[in-house]
């Protein structure tokens, strides 16, 4: 019934977001850069994701594919924002004795910038999973012939309502437990003080 948001075609949205907003990374190096793109970020973020539905839906033609990319778009603006502020505020202290040390730029960005930008990047991952979650169900709701989504509306079309209860709680379950899930990834991979 629960078409999964790490299961299936619709995952790739999510994977798509995450692999393009790992160059938030690099926009949190080099604030330059960072200066450069911000208003492109700002101008694309606010947008409703179900807004491009009916855009993408005309562009792609299939349903699946609209689906992808609206997942994709709502799923990369947290991210990429969150690991770009995680990476910009890494403590000085930490990036001075980096430097102290006299660290090659690799190994200091992996050992010390990135595991102390870890703890924003998974707040980035936990809200673009919660917002691509919500839409999927959207998403799926308006342009899918399958997913949980197609269900609810299919259940309430056939005043299915206890069903369609049931779907809605487990939609909440779903995104609860990923929710934990990421947390004490986050935990577990912080910087212990």
């Amino acid at each position: 019934m629960a078409s999964g948001l790490f299961h299936g075609p619709r995952s790739t949205g999510l994977h798509a977001g995450l692999i393009v907003a790992v160059p938030g990374f690099l926009l949190g190096l080099w604030p330059a850069c960072h200066r450069a793109l911000d208003p492109f970020i700002q101008i694309l973020r606010p947008v409703s994701p179900l807004a491009w539905m009916p855009l993408a839906l005309y562009t792609f033609r299939d349903s699946t594919v609209s689906t992808i990319f609206i997942i994709f778009i709502c799923a990369v603006w947290p991210m990429l924002i969150s690991t770009a502020t995680g990476t910009a505020s890494v403590r000085a202290e930490w990036l001075n004795v980096s430097r102290v040390f006299g660290l090659p730029r690799l190994e200091h960005v992996t050992r010390v910038v990135f595991p102390a930008s870890v703890p924003m990047i998974l707040s980035g991952m936990r809200i673009s999973i919660g917002i691509a979650w919500f839409v999927i169900v959207a998403a799926e709701m308006v342009g899918a012939q399958s997913g949980i989504g197609y269900f609810i509306w299919n259940e309430w079309n056939n005043l299915q309502i206890a069903s369609m209860i049931v779907a809605i709680v487990l939609v909440g379950g779903i995104g609860l437990a990923l929710d934990i899930l990421l947390k004490r990834i986050g935990e577990s991979l912080s910087f212990r003080e």
